[in-house]
């Protein structure tokens, strides 16, 4: 069984070819230095993207997040509970559809929260885990990222609070060292897609790095905070 399943993730990257990318009619809602964000359905830019070393996203997991305990327990005085607004975004998970037209243009693979999408993706043995160092919260100890590498597995600790304390825009919104620590499984990577690109860490991280990528997002809101975020990246760098 194990054998199978590592033949057909293995058959999966070898087939991977570059195909020739389509003239895009969408214009870009930022692009500079190598960094392009769309304001659109991914499903409407997907189909002109080809040709990404990895993949490397976070779609809604169709959970209503805003629903998952967290502002109970704030109201206890247990935490705190940041509102990001109207949480339509995860009340439903994309379809399978999606997740082909996404997989099919990257070499490549880390998909946070693969465990909300088991029965769409292929059996893996690299999981990436985020370890958030604090345990009996109403909230997950740890989160999941499917990848289609067949290595161990890997785990990266970094705890809750001091993520909490991060500048954050976006209700899942990842710490920029673990998405600088996800980059690092793809070796020589140049190009990056994140089709769900929410608070915008992969854009950052990909930014600071220096690799090119491209992110989709459909709330303008969080694109404009994508934006500042990577102006914010520009400054500092100077």
């Amino acid at each position: 069984m194990a054998s199978s399943a590592a033949a057909l993730l293995s058959k999966s990257t070898e087939s991977w070819k570059p195909a020739k990318r389509p003239e895009l009619p969408i214009k870009p809602y930022y692009s500079s230095g190598g960094i392009t964000l769309y304001h659109a359905d991914c499903r409407h830019v997907l189909p002109y993207l080809v040709n990404f070393d990895l993949l490397l996203t976070d779609p809604p997991y169709g959970i209503r997040a805003d629903n998952c305990g967290g502002r109970k327990q704030a109201k206890k005085g247990k935490g705190t509970w940041r509102d990001y607004g109207d949480t339509d975004w995860d009340r439903e998970r994309p379809p399978a559809s999606c997740f082909n037209l996404m997989m099919e243009r990257c070499k490549h693979q880390i998909i946070w929260g693969g465990n909300y999408f088991s029965d769409l993706l292929t059996p893996s043995m690299r999981w990436l885990v985020w370890d958030k160092g604090q345990r009996n919260f109403s909230l997950a100890d740890c989160e999941f990222a499917w990848t289609n590498f067949w290595k161990a597995s890997r785990i990266f600790t970094y705890h809750r609070a001091k993520a909490n304390r991060d500048a954050r825009v976006h209700p899942t919104q990842k710490p920029l060292a673990l998405i600088e620590w996800c980059i690092g499984f793809a070796a020589g990577v140049k190009t990056v897609l994140d089709p769900f690109a929410g608070g915008g860490t992969t854009l950052v991280a990909c930014k600071k790095l220096g690799i090119e990528a491209v992110g989709i997002e459909l709330n303008q809101v969080y694109c404009d905070s994508i934006v500042e975020r990577l102006l914010s990246t520009n400054q500092e760098s100077q």
